[in-house]
């Protein structure tokens, strides 16, 4: 081996190490992950069986196979646009010409982003959030079709660490807002416009932190009564099941919200609260507070007449559910209404995908369609909801009978010497970062991995490696090293895609 090739795989293994004693760190003090991470196949009847939602309201599957379905954005024609963020690609499900509650197509948009996540229109443009930068390209909306080419027009975000997407949306002032999470769960940020929301000219020009301590804002939207913005928020982790809560806040310009001087209604927090009374005492307590660890994710409020008036001007805000609580909590959508004395009550409107310990599903994020539907996605069992007042729905059940692949993303597809050292190469890798130390449960072996071809194929697994979802970590390794620990993972917990 070359001094080169030494002194690389020695700064590998050293960022690797110093990524797992963080994390190993983490499971210290929470114990087993208790978040269905990968997930499986689920079984859409038992969806069917499951789901509930207010009287009076249908749900259905407007499409599925979408694969890791986060945010969401209407064309004006009627097309809707979903984010992939780690297969860096956004998604355009047609119109529901034919009127029968389903996409009449699916088509990548965009392809060979970076991480995106937040999508909005404006002036012509199509904006994209990536994970280090904004950029645009023109749109065609009755074609659905881009035009011309992508440019990045801000460049050098900090992206990496924990909350590694940005959301974008524009204001009523025609400025550019952008949310940018934190790197950690609590620290002080080397770039202040990380647990930030951002505010930009349209062109990218001016930028100016709008509001901080923002942990990680991943939905904001205007409300159409005050004309404020509301954004969700996640509390920081490793304080026990019930501190600190979620958060609403109703955020303005210069105003900063807490994180990670104070939780909940300014309380200081027990590693950043000393010395930092000053900024404890100005920061903005929240608007209303979630149950811990629900992790609040995409909002919209409702501004169509077309759903019953307790729903007008209401707050759809989708709960991605928890994983550091002992017990599961969240994993639903739920609508907040403001009364006359301006308090905010919480009732559910779409849940069901939490049952006895069992998640088959975790939305993301919510919009109002033109059809005056609530349309909601999720990134586990890769799909898209749809949510009707006053019409009966298909059942959301298809007759897909499990995902195909091609034979080079299946174990089956790899020759067998290649594939036996895949496994062992992967196995290696595993040790190495002390997986299963988090992949367990206390006393009972590994359950958490169960079944993951189900879910699955090599190059699949490999990618949600590269990009993986909190609180698991990123690790700094190569394709082939991803592709290794895709092999001896689903070798290991094997399905359908064997």
């Amino acid at each position: 081996m070359t001094n080169s090739k030494k002194w690389a795989r020695n700064v590998t293994l050293a960022v690797v190490s110093l990524g797992l004693i963080l994390f190993l760190a983490l499971k210290i003090v929470v114990g087993a992950v208790n978040t269905p991470l990968f997930g499986k196949e689920f079984d859409r009847a038992d969806l069917g069986r499951r789901i509930t939602a207010p009287a009076g309201f249908s749900v259905g599957l407007f499409a599925d196979n979408v694969e890791n379905a986060r945010l969401l954005r209407f064309t004006h024609y009627g097309d809707l646009l979903v984010a992939n963020s780690n297969l860096d690609q956004i998604v355009l499900l047609e119109r529901d010409a034919n009127g029968d509650g389903k996409a009449d197509g699916k088509r990548i948009l965009m392809a060979d982003l970076n991480g995106p996540n937040g999508m909005d229109f404006f002036d012509g443009w199509l904006y994209v959030a990536e994970t280090d930068a904004i950029g645009r390209i023109k749109f065609n909306h009755e074609t659905g079709e881009t035009l011309g080419d992508y440019e990045r027009i801000v460049m050098g975000l900090p992206d990496g660490g924990n909350h590694w997407r940005k959301t974008l949306r524009f204001g009523p002032d025609g400025m550019m807002y952008v949310t940018m999470g934190s790197s950690c769960n609590v620290c002080e940020e080397k770039d202040r416009r990380r647990g930030s929301m951002v505010r930009y000219k349209s062109d990218g020009s001016q930028e100016e932190v709008f509001a901080a301590g923002l942990r990680n804002s991943a939905g904001f939207d205007w409300s159409p009564a005050d004309g404020k913005i509301y954004a969700t928020d996640n509390g920081r982790d490793l304080l026990g099941d019930n501190f600190p809560h979620c958060e609403l806040n109703q955020v303005e310009r210069g105003n900063h919200y807490g994180w990670p001087y104070a939780n909940d209604d300014n309380i200081p927090d027990p590693d950043f609260g000393k010395g930092n009374a000053s900024i404890i005492e100005s920061s903005i307590a929240p608007a209303f507070k979630f149950m811990p660890h629900n992790a609040p994710l995409g909002i919209t409020f409702v501004r169509a007449r077309k759903l019953p008036r307790e729903y007008h001007e209401a707050a759809l805000t989708a709960l991605h559910g928890s994983w550091n609580r002992s017990e599961k909590d969240g994993y639903k959508v739920v609508s907040l209404h403001w009364g006359e004395d301006g308090q905010i009550t919480q009732k559910d409107f779409l849940a069901g995908f939490l049952q006895d310990d069992d998640v088959i599903g975790r939305p993301v994020d919510v919009a109002e369609g033109p059809d005056g539907a609530i349309y909601i996605s999720d990134d586990y069992a890769h799909a898209v909801y749809r949510v009707a007042y006053g019409e009966v729905q298909k059942e959301i059940n298809t007759t897909r009978s499990g995902p195909s692949y091609r034979a080079s993303e299946t174990l089956t597809g790899i020759a067998t010497e290649q594939r036996q050292r895949m496994m062992e190469e992967g196995s290696a890798i595993y040790t190495q970062l002390q997986c299963a130390g988090c992949h367990a449960v206390a006393g009972e072996g590994m359950k958490l991995l169960e079944g993951l071809g189900e879910k699955y194929n090599v190059v699949e697994l490999a990618d949600y490696i590269k990009r993986p979802n909190p609180p698991m970590p990123t690790f700094p390794l190569g394709e082939a090293q991803r592709k290794s620990l895709a092999v001896y993972l689903i070798g290991t917990y094997p399905g359908q895609s064997l």
